[in-house]
């Protein structure tokens, strides 16, 4: 699918901006108590400290690997013709439930310090055993928030059974109508055998970025790419996933996405290699910029890494990262934080945004907006505690077309405007 003009952009830019414009939901539940352990933040991460060794820079490099148009174009021949998003879309055979109507267990898992403008819960039994993941949205994927006429919302979601055998799979949102949001389930999967077979991709999904053509999401050994106009329809319900006796299963999902690359460390035994865990798109750096975020503990040893890749221009490569004549894709920039347990990150300007989760049970995460220059969180309740996000939003996703930050806590998917976060800053 190409981009359409500019002018298509602007007038469905203003159509989007005045469907999404509203006044707050009143979240029962959400403004919970805050003890007053969680006073201060005695780990402040400080300011961002720009990387300039090339070494290390070169550590951050990744190295494309595509699936062959043949074993794709096997795979859909096998399966049938590959169905677009709007088919997807046409299907959705689920429900959200606004937050009214949500348990207060799972309002809880809301930010109390800026308050969702918008929310939403998953149902308890069709998630169960799954654990939530990244989001990102059609205002990732096109600068006007729509792909072709729709407004659509993706979820991650994964599932670990025994070792090697876990599954991924992405909500398909229906967002048209957003006090009405309506999904159903793809399951990502990786082709094998030439194109005769798929496997589950076996891994969490905690980064993920829909950018133009192409889905990005983050694994184990490095980042995948999926692309959404070869959307395979299943035929077959069961549990299994692959080619089951008389069609194609995807373990009750109703569809199946093929990953159609990899982005892998050049490197992959080299322990100064950081994974991506965390993934955003930066529309305010020329090109658009792929974000990602280093998985650090709690506790983890040193600064945890937060760097960017450049978006190819060239049309023919649409969603996929730039890279030189071998196909490796190299950071454009390079910062350590000091923050420990960094869920989310979001880059916008000069500005980035990390989530970190909470360091206590039951407690909550914090919010922090760090430069080069200095670091704030987010405040809250009369002692100005920092303790006033979601214990944990594996992602921040901006819809630069409405100015609103999105992401997910538990079974709670929420939106917020970007510039209440700022105005909550200490």
């Amino acid at each position: 699918m190409k981009h359409r003009g500019r002018h298509r952009r602007q007038r469905r830019g203003r159509a989007l901006r005045a469907f999404l414009a509203g006044t707050a939901l009143a979240l029962t539940g959400a403004a919970t108590m805050i003890s007053a352990s969680q006073a201060t933040d005695s780990e402040a991460p400080g300011a961002l400290k720009p990387i300039t060794s090339s070494e290390r820079i070169a550590a951050l490099r990744l190295q494309e690997q595509q699936v062959p148009e043949a074993t794709l174009d096997r795979l859909a021949s096998e399966m049938g013709r590959p169905v677009g998003v709007s088919a997807v879309l046409e299907n959705a055979d689920h429900s959200l439930r606004n937050a009214a109507d949500c348990p207060a267990e799972d309002r809880e898992a809301l930010p109390v310090e800026p308050l969702a403008t918008r929310a939403q819960c998953w149902d308890a039994a069709d998630t169960r055993s799954w654990q939530a993941g990244a989001v990102t949205t059609s205002g990732d994927a096109d600068d006007d928030g729509l792909w072709g006429q729709n407004r659509v919302l993706l979820s991650g979601w994964a599932q670990h059974a025994a070792a090697g055998h876990g599954l991924a799979r992405v909500a398909f949102v229906d967002a048209n109508d957003l006090d009405r949001l309506t999904y159903t389930w793809v399951l990502l999967t990786v082709p094998v055998d030439g194109g005769r077979n798929y496997r589950a991709l076996d891994s969490d999904v905690s980064g993920m970025v829909w950018y133009g053509e192409k889905l990005l999401v983050t694994a184990a050994d490095g980042v995948y790419a999926y692309d959404m106009n070869r959307v395979q329809r299943a035929t077959v319900d069961s549990a299994s996933v692959g080619r089951v006796p008389g069609g194609w299963s995807a373990h009750g999902a109703r569809f199946v996405l093929p990953a159609v690359g990899s982005y892998r460390p050049v490197d992959a035994d080299a322990e100064t290699d950081a994974r991506p865990a965390g993934l955003s798109l930066d529309r305010s750096t020329s090109p658009d910029s792929l974000v990602a975020s280093e998985r650090t503990g709690a506790h983890g040893d040193g600064p945890a890494l937060l760097w960017r890749y450049a978006f190819a221009t060239d049309p023919s490569r649409s969603g996929l990262l730039a890279t030189d004549f071998a196909g490796r894709a190299d950071a454009t920039e390079a910062y350590e934080t000091k923050a420990s347990d960094v869920q989310g990150v979001l880059s916008h300007r000069s500005h980035w945004y990390v989530s970190r989760a909470s360091g206590e049970q039951g407690g909550r995460g914090t919010l922090w907006r760090q430069d080069a220059d200095t670091a704030q969180a987010t405040q809250c309740g009369s002692d100005d505690t920092q303790h006033c996000w979601s214990a944990r939003t594996p992602s921040l996703s901006y819809w630069e077309a409405t100015g609103e930050v999105w992401s997910q806590s538990g079974r709670m998917l929420f939106a917020l405007p970007l510039a209440s976060i700022d105005r909550s800053l200490g």
